[in-house]
């Protein structure tokens, strides 16, 4: 599945690099510790996060992650959008709380990082 694809299933609203969503999508990891995802996700993972400052986007590149997902209809931070930008991750927002967005996405064929 590509970002794409779980964006338009999973209701996702794409805020930034929306010209690389055709990254595909080789599972989920769901965190708030920024050393935990750089220790656990694998590269193409998708992952879910509340926070939403330009930290995120240096973590998901140093990962090699797809995708960031936003929770609770979080925004990212004005800097974050234009880091994201810049490095080409796409930063996507979820209007579901981080239980509800990583079953939405479970269910969807996208499991945890193994």
């Amino acid at each position: 599945m590509t970002v794409d694809e779980m964006a338009r299933s999973a209701q996702l609203e794409v805020r930034t690099a929306a010209d690389h969503l055709d990254a595909e999508v080789t599972g989920g990891y769901a965190c708030d510790l920024l050393s935990a995802v750089m220790a656990n996700a694998r590269e193409g993972n998708v992952w879910v996060t509340w926070h939403t400052h330009p930290n995120i986007v240096a973590v998901a590149v140093a990962a090699r992650l797809s995708a960031i997902v936003l929770v609770a209809g979080r925004q990212p931070e004005e800097a974050t959008a234009v880091k994201a930008e810049a490095e080409g991750v796409p930063v996507l927002v979820s209007k579901f709380h981080a239980f509800e967005t990583v079953a939405r996405l479970h269910d969807m064929g996208i499991s945890g990082a193994r």
